[in-house]
């Protein structure tokens, strides 16, 4: 199956954002599925669901850092490389979507009853969120070597 295809049927099977981005690369990556969950199980709702950041940006942003952190440390150039796989990955996103931010992408509060009743009756996770997830590993795939 294909990475975001994978990382999308996660989600929507109950992981986080963020776990599901992390965990479609740890086969390739060789890091277990067990570390991705614990590391990742903050980061879904946009940041312990502060609706921050969308979970599937920062497991991509994790997912790089494994793919380039090892190498970044005292060496400037490698940091710079780093910080701009971030940056690409970023505004990719923000190009398919108009913003990285979970409360803006989603257009709900997730913390009230009528927020959660509006992403379940809407169907946004299912809409906004599980696309979002896909196209994070996409961008990852475009912006890295693997």
């Amino acid at each position: 199956m294909e990475r975001s295809k994978h990382a999308k049927s996660l989600f929507l099977s109950g992981y986080n954002c963020a776990q599901a981005v992390l965990l479609s690369f740890a086969q390739d990556l060789h890091y277990s599925q067990e570390l991705a969950q614990k590391l990742a199980a903050g980061f879904g709702g946009g940041m312990g669901k502060t609706q921050h950041t969308c979970g599937a940006v920062t497991g991509a942003i994790m997912v790089l850092g494994i793919m380039n952190g090892e190498r970044v440390n005292n060496n400037e150039d490698l940091k710079t490389n780093s910080y701009q796989s971030v940056k690409e990955l970023m505004g990719a996103f923000t190009d398919a979507y108009g913003t990285t931010e979970c409360s803006e992408l989603t257009g709900c509060d997730l913390n009230t009853p009528e927020g959660s009743a509006k992403f379940q009756e809407e169907e946004i996770m299912e809409r906004v969120c599980a696309g979002c997830v896909e196209k994070a590993v996409e961008i990852v795939e475009s912006v890295s070597s693997v």
